[in-house]
């Protein structure tokens, strides 16, 4: 059903951009829902520890989107339970819809916290060791492999950039390359080359990653003659980092919005949109660092914008 009585934030998205975005929203008194389908802290709820979030040494990323959720409904957001299936714009009544599975919300102003995420690389496996040794963040869970073996997949700007980052971490760090070049610029790919722990696998993909709790071995495929072999490991001795590229999950607003290369949205440093009254924050946007804390401040930026457009 729908509500004739609009509310001032309509937040789509219950991770840290969208609770840090409720929170400044409802302690400007603006009245605030924030719609969530799945699990309180979206995307980091599936991490197992979090330990790179300031004044907060570890946690599970279950147990930080919990706080993120009682910290926002304390303030007096509300949390609606509900899958957003459409977003539509009355130019005329400057008023959103918010279309959801409990009916239609009416909105001053909405803040698209729809999040991002890292697009698979396709192997066996992947998805069985996913946060087990497989890992698509090396910011967040590099640590985690101090010591210990890399392998990572992908050729463009942010696998370079991870690996060089990893390198200084791990014993060593191997780059499979599925074609027999880098898509990263000449410099990046230069730096990696003249690391010394760094080894690259020209035309080379791994196929399949088999264990029983941990990961014990890798099949590699070499792509010019389509042969396979198989190595093993140690348990816990190594990690796979994936670096084919982030999906933003722009579906419900790309009407309303402008979308850089990289699919994100685009916008200004207040977090606005070209939409009068929509604004982004977190993962959706086009950024460079995606983490926990950058999510953080942009939801509590939209929000603030929020408040000085509906005043």
């Amino acid at each position: 059903m729908t509500t004739d009585q609009s509310i001032d934030v309509a937040i789509i998205g219950g991770g840290p951009a969208g609770y840090a975005g409720a929170i400044y929203a409802a302690r400007a008194n603006l009245t605030t829902t924030v719609f969530e389908q799945g699990m309180s802290g979206g995307q980091i709820a599936t991490t197992n520890e979090v330990e790179n979030y300031p004044g907060i040494p570890l946690l599970s990323g279950a147990e930080l989107g919990e706080r993120f959720q009682q910290h926002a409904e304390g303030l007096g957001a509300q949390v609606e339970w509900s899958m957003v299936t459409g977003v539509d714009y009355d130019a005329d009544a400057a008023l959103f819809t918010v279309h959801h599975d409990m009916g239609d919300s009416l909105a001053s102003s909405v803040i698209a916290c729809m999040g991002a995420t890292p697009r698979p690389a396709g192997f066996a496996g992947e998805d069985t060791y996913r946060g087990r040794g497989v890992s698509y963040c090396a910011t967040c869970d590099g640590m985690f492999f101090r010591g210990k073996q890399v392998f990572i997949i992908g050729g463009g700007n942010s696998a370079c950039e991870e690996a060089l980052f990893l390198s200084d971490i791990a014993s060593s760090v191997t780059i499979v390359l599925r074609r027999d070049q880098f898509r990263a610029p000449d410099g990046v790919v230069r730096k990696v080359i003249e690391k010394d722990n760094i080894t690259v696998r020209y035309q080379t993909s791994i196929v399949e990653l088999s264990g029983e709790a941990m990961p014990t071995t890798i099949t590699f495929k070499d792509n010019a003659s389509g042969e396979t072999h198989t190595e093993s490991f140690e348990p816990g001795s190594f990690g796979i980092f994936v670096f084919t590229g982030t999906q933003p999950h722009t579906e419900l607003v790309e009407h309303l919005v402008d979308l850089a290369p990289d699919g994100g949205i685009l916008t200004d440093e207040s977090m606005a949109t070209r939409t009068p009254g929509l604004f982004a924050a977190g993962d959706i946007r086009s950024k460079r660092l995606r983490q926990v804390v950058t999510a953080v401040s942009d939801g509590a930026i939209a929000a603030t914008s929020a408040y000085a457009f509906l005043h």
